[in-house]
Formats: C-alpha cells, structure tokens, sequence
C-alpha cells in the first residue's frame, strides 16, 4: 500500500478541530470524482459529504491527534481515494441507508503520513496513520461517505 504524505497542515496547532472550517473545504470537492488505481473503482464526492465527514458519530467520538488526521488529510482526498486498497463489501444493514446505499458498502484500506515539526524540535518528522474509506454504493454509482478508524501507527522501537 502506497502511502500518501500530507506536507501542508490546515488545521495545525489548534486545541479542537474546527469542523465547521473543515467541512466548508470539503465542499471544494463536490462533484468530482476519483478512481481508485487498484480497481478501478470511480468514487464520487457526494453534496452531503462535508456534513456526515465533519458531524458523523465517529468525528463527534474523535479526539486528540486521530481528529487533527481526519481534518488534515482533506487536501489531498484526491491521492488519497487513487491510492486506496484492499477493497471490501459489506453489505447495507442500516434501514436509513435503505436508499442512499441500496447496493451496501465498499470499505478501502488508506495509509498516510503528516509532516510534523514540535517546537523544539530541529527536524520535522512524519506520524502514519492507516484508516478506512466508506464508500457506499446505489443504484447511480460509488460516493465517498466517511473515512473511518484512523489510527495512528506505532513508532519504529529504538535501536540499542
């Protein structure tokens, strides 16, 4: 799995991400679409991503450096989505998702990696982060519902 690397951070240093400016970023992307280099698979960014991306329970749930990843990664959705793996079907099992996703769900696998630079620290590094792309799927095609489960990877153990 490729690994895309997020240089510019938007919401850096801040305490609470402002979901609000990240979901009005989002809407930057609406309409457009993205295919998946692995499958094939064409992911549309759907109107109401910036709503259920910034106000779902998961955001809601999310603290710390898990939720700065989920706003920071924003700016490159585009290589994000394109280097996406290990595709998945689940299906729908949700009644309020009876319509929007009628043929169930596809899950990816995405890894990414944010340039970070402490105050006292002379080198910037790169914390990694693997999580999971919701796309659900009807009758018209694939859209970008939420990513999911981001989990920031264990560091390297020191060498003696």
């Amino acid at each position: 799995m490729e690994r895309v690397t997020i240089k510019k951070r938007l919401f850096k240093g801040k305490r609470d991400v402002p979901w609000d400016d990240v979901e009005e970023y989002l809407k930057r992307y609406i309409g457009r679409s993205f295919a998946v280099e692995t499958t094939g698979d064409v992911i549309y960014i759907p109107k109401d991503l910036p709503d259920e991306y910034s106000g779902s329970r998961y955001t809601k749930n999310l603290r710390g450096a898990a939720a700065k990843a989920k706003a920071n990664l924003i700016p490159e959705i585009e290589q994000i989505i394109k280097n996406a793996t290990n595709r998945r079907y689940v299906d729908n099992k949700d009644p309020k998702h009876e319509r929007d996703a009628s043929n169930g769900w596809y899950r990816f696998d995405i890894l990414f990696g944010i340039i970070v630079q402490g105050e006292n620290e002379y080198y910037p590094r790169e914390n990694i982060y693997k999580g999971t792309l919701v796309v659900r799927r009807n009758d018209q095609r694939n859209e970008l519902y939420d990513i999911v489960n981001i989990k920031k990877e264990a560091s390297k153990p020191l060498e003696p």
